[in-house]
């Protein structure tokens, strides 16, 4: 779909989506229209019970006395308290209401607003990138595409007075939103097309937008000392692999960079411990955390973001193999602690502790967040609305908290303590990878990863939860979310360029 942005003024022909304020006030544009169409937005919002409050709407089909295709009138409800999430859930309503209708274009018509806060050209540009996120899909294995499945819209014009602020404040959303996608894409694949090989070919397609992209081999992480991400995959004939994303965007390429890591098992069957078999399908999005690094270095780098940042992700596949790592095995990691495996299903931990360790010791960053989609304990405690965070430095979770409630991507932080480190003790090695207990399971794998991050300010999000939606949202059509990329994004767009 073709996103493009126009001055002020109504089309001939399509559809066109015009604005009513809560206690059907019409926008200019309505009001323009409506004396066009001979009162028909006026009687179309009375016979159809409208108010004009926020998510309502009706429609006119085929208006007598024009080439349209129909008349969408979407409602603002209070105008001060239109915000860019509000206007952002209305571009990508809109969209879900006309992209299946038969029409090949779409025109918003987005007006001056005195109360609003924002001015017409960001409501433009947020209104488009809300249609721009809803219009994602993930139907490349459909052989058979019914018509009455496909969407028809072609083009997507917002009309407004601030179109040349419109369009350059949506050239840098456009490159999030590409990073987004490029992240709903991994998620979406199935584990036998896309394994820890595979997975680093296509981290390795950035390399095109500047990014410098390394791999690590299973000889090299070996030489390393890698023994807690190697262990878990072993099981599988899908050799593991590192990947390490650069980019330098600062003025200063040799600023001290800022950091993510993400857990990337591209498959998750639990190992000997293995997982039931019901929902076992849905370990194919298991690497979500490694998911999100890649798009937020493919959005970073597409919008030229004035900071240098590192994104290192570890790949590996769990597999219950002749060879698979067992309960009760000790491996040894990078950082050469010890750990007791007492459950191979508690794998992310694993691989994280040494993508961790490996990229603290060898960039030295500001911070380190990782992601991962760690534990179904942060399902039980925060369902699908939130992301968990914990974290060793409260300037860095309050940054995170903020960016995530700005573009609606909310987190929610957990404690760490003594009390809960302890639950980790081991009685032949420095640590065991689960607690034993079935309380607190989300804190206490928090707890574990602290033990490989130093004193470097760092944050982890537990992701299980909102890695993959079963239902669709506003801006989220069902599936992989790319949840964190526009979070991290903002992280950095508000904090650390240019600083």
């Amino acid at each position: 779909m073709k996103i493009a942005f126009a001055n002020s003024g109504l089309p001939d022909s399509g559809i066109v989506c015009v604005g009513v304020m809560k206690g059907n006030r019409l926008t200019e544009s309505a009001k323009t229209l409506d004396a066009k169409l001979k009162g028909s937005i006026k009687r179309a919002i009375k016979v159809g019970r409208f108010e004009g409050n926020l998510g309502q709407s009706v429609s006119i089909p085929a208006p007598a006395g024009t080439k349209l295709d129909a008349v969408l009138i979407v409602g603002l409800g209070e105008v001060k308290k239109l915000d860019d999430l509000a206007m952002q859930s209305m571009g990508g309503r809109i969209y879900s209401a006309v992209a299946k209708s038969g029409s090949v274009a779409v025109t918003i018509s987005v007006d001056t607003l005195k109360a609003c806060n924002l001015d017409v050209g960001q409501m433009a540009a947020e209104v488009a990138t809300g249609a721009r996120l809803r219009s994602y899909s993930f139907d490349k294995y459909h052989t058979k595409k019914g018509k009455d499945s496909q969407p028809t819209i072609k083009t997507l014009t917002v009309r407004g007075a601030g179109a040349a602020k419109a369009r350059r404040l949506f050239a840098s959303m456009d490159r999030v939103a590409d990073g987004v996608f490029f992240t709903r894409d991994l998620v979406s694949e199935p584990a036998n097309i896309l394994y820890p090989e595979t997975l680093a070919k296509e981290a390795k397609k950035l390399s095109k937008l500047g990014v410098k992209v390394e791999v690590l081999t299973e000889a090299q992480m070996s030489k390393l000392g890698m023994g807690a991400l190697l262990g878990v995959g072993q099981g599988s004939i899908r050799p593991s692999r590192m990947v390490i994303m650069q980019w330098n965007g600062a003025a200063k390429k040799a600023d001290q960079p800022i950091a993510f890591v993400g857990k990337g098992v591209t498959f998750d069957t639990g190992g000997i411990s293995i997982k039931p078999a019901g929902g076992m399908e849905d370990m194919k999005w298991d690497m979500g955390g490694s998911g999100v690094v890649i798009g937020l270095m493919k959005a970073l780098a597409g919008r030229k973001a004035r900071v240098n940042a590192v994104g290192v992700v570890g790949l590996v596949e769990n597999m219950p193999g002749s060879n698979a790592q067992r309960p009760g095995d000790v491996v040894t990691s990078m950082s050469g602690q010890t750990i007791e495996v007492l459950n191979t299903d508690a794998e992310g931990r694993l691989v994280l502790a040494d993508a961790l360790h490996y990229c603290n010791k060898r960039f030295k960053p500001k911070f380190m967040v990782d992601l991962a989609t760690l534990t179904g304990a942060i399902i039980i405690a925060l369902g699908s609305d939130r992301a968990g965070l914990f974290s060793n430095d409260d300037k860095l979770a309050d940054a995170l908290s903020n960016a995530g409630t700005a573009v609606g991507e909310p987190i929610w932080r957990l404690p760490l303590g003594d009390d809960y480190d302890k639950m980790l003790k081991s009685e032949i090695a420095d640590m065991a990878n689960i607690s034993g207990g079935r309380g607190a399971g989300s804190i206490t794998a928090a707890q574990f990863l602290k033990r490989f991050v130093d004193d470097t300010p760092w944050a982890h999000l537990d992701i299980a939860g909102v890695t993959w939606s079963k239902k669709d949202s506003a801006t989220v059509p069902k599936g992989g979310t790319g949840f964190g990329v526009r979070l991290l994004n903002r992280l950095v767009a508000d904090n650390y360029e240019g600083k």
